[in-house]
């Protein structure tokens, strides 16, 4: 984190993720709190105020302490609700007084199909039948278990913070998703139907519970008793659990039918009876970015989507971006002109969507500095600014960092 650099840039608000087991290495109140766990979460919220940038703050970013995974499985058992609700009471207790925003959890999709689904991400479960060594698994299971204590963690801790917290501490608190947008890959209407089921198993999965109290009904279609059943109860705790929502946005895709799956071998890969290619008749769908093709008009049009079906939230964009190669020279690194043009068409589509009547209020760009990615770890870059892999103290503002930091001079001149 460098505040200097943001400052700079003219940036005023920064997101970022408080490190579970930085605070409770146990996991639990009762095996300890590190009392300089807290003191380095104070001293970054302080830094950034005093410079004029507001804390956007993050309590869950998939890292389940260990303890509680080897305890009773983590995500996998109800336990880790009252667990978290603890961690995340500690965060209002000691940190709310100057964050004025809270984010429960950080795409809580990315890990029930990706950790529990695909098995590509920790803890790395997946079926048997998969061959990938998973640590062990269900994919026509878990993912569904691990997403509805995620649910129920994040409405508990929003339900306390309202409770407890808010009339005092006068913050917001909301929770981040992850979308795409999908397309019809052919104007039938299995294609059609196809892309709407892409958009209910990825988004609607969590954000139909919040807004309507229950899962898509493509979901309870297709999933069946797998999937775990909202209680009335939890249906009231859960609906309207958010003052904003944050959505993560880069690219979107084509969905197609495909049709029933093997039913000996269920899995939240296939349940949803579609698939998504990013290219139609040899033409890509959009722009190449290294781990995908983008298009702005996808972000246009999701965020139109958002606002028609969802009552129009207040929303922050809370992740948008560019990926980059980190094989490529030095030079080309620093001269990434597609990155000033996947962030100027975004925000093109952006500004569309809010003269439209979008209720976007903020937007973060992914990320200020090349970092460490989920996967593909230091394999591609995401950054404005560069970090030498090797050294990170050297580090230099890229094109798109110039650039950004005019547009930002610029909106703040309107």
């Amino acid at each position: 984190m460098d505040v200097e650099m943001m400052k700079n840039m003219g940036v005023n608000g920064y997101r970022f993720s408080i490190a579970w087991s930085r605070v409770l290495p146990k996991g639990r109140i009762s095996g300890g709190i590190n009392e300089e766990g807290i003191q380095y979460y104070k001293n970054l919220i302080n830094e950034l105020l005093d410079n004029g940038i507001e804390p956007f703050v993050t309590i869950f970013h998939w890292d389940v302490p260990q303890t509680l995974e080897d305890m009773y499985g983590g995500l996998l058992d109800r336990n880790i609700v009252s667990d978290y609700r603890d961690f995340a009471n500690l965060c209002f207790r000691e940190f709310g007084d100057k964050v004025k925003y809270w984010i429960t959890i950080n795409q809580p999709y990315s890990l029930g199909f990706n950790a529990y689904g695909k098995g590509e991400q920790a803890p790395g479960r997946c079926s048997a039948w998969m061959h990938k060594n998973c640590t062990g698994g269900d994919s026509g299971t878990e993912p569904y278990i691990v997403a509805y204590h995620e649910l129920l963690a994040h409405a508990e801790v929003v339900q306390l913070y309202r409770r407890e917290y808010k009339e005092t501490q006068k913050g917001k608190i909301g929770i981040t998703l992850v979308a795409n947008w999908y397309y019809p890959l052919r104007n039938t209407i299995d294609d059609i139907n196809a892309a709407q089921r892409a958009q209910d198993f990825k988004l609607g999965w969590f954000l139909d519970p919040i807004a309507f109290g229950d899962y898509p009904t493509s979901m309870k279609k297709l999933v069946g008793k797998r999937l775990p059943k909202i209680a009335p109860w939890e249906s009231k705790l859960i609906k309207g659990s958010i003052d904003f929502l944050g959505l993560n946005y880069y690219f979107p895709l084509y969905a197609f039918n495909t049709g029933a799956p093997d039913p000996t071998k269920p899995s939240v890969l296939t349940d949803g009876r579609f698939g998504t290619t990013n290219v139609r008749d040899g033409v890509p769908i959009g722009t190449n970015s290294t781990l995908f093709f983008y298009n702005s008009t996808g972000f246009y049009d999701l965020l139109t989507y958002v606002r028609k079906k969802y009552n129009n939230p207040l929303t922050y964009i809370t992740e948008n971006g560019y990926a980059d190669s980190s094989a490529i020279s030095l030079n080309e690194t620093l001269s990434d002109t597609g990155r000033i043009d996947y962030y100027q068409t975004h925000l093109s589509a952006l500004k569309k969507a809010i003269n439209e009547g979008s209720n976007v209020q903020g937007y973060f760009a992914w990320s200020l500095l090349d970092n460490y990615e989920f996967v593909q770890g230091f394999t591609v870059r995401f950054g404005l600014n560069y970090v030498n892999y090797s050294d990170p103290s050297d580090r230099q503002p890229k094109a798109s960092a110039l650039w950004f930091t005019d547009f930002l001079n610029n909106v703040a001149n309107v």
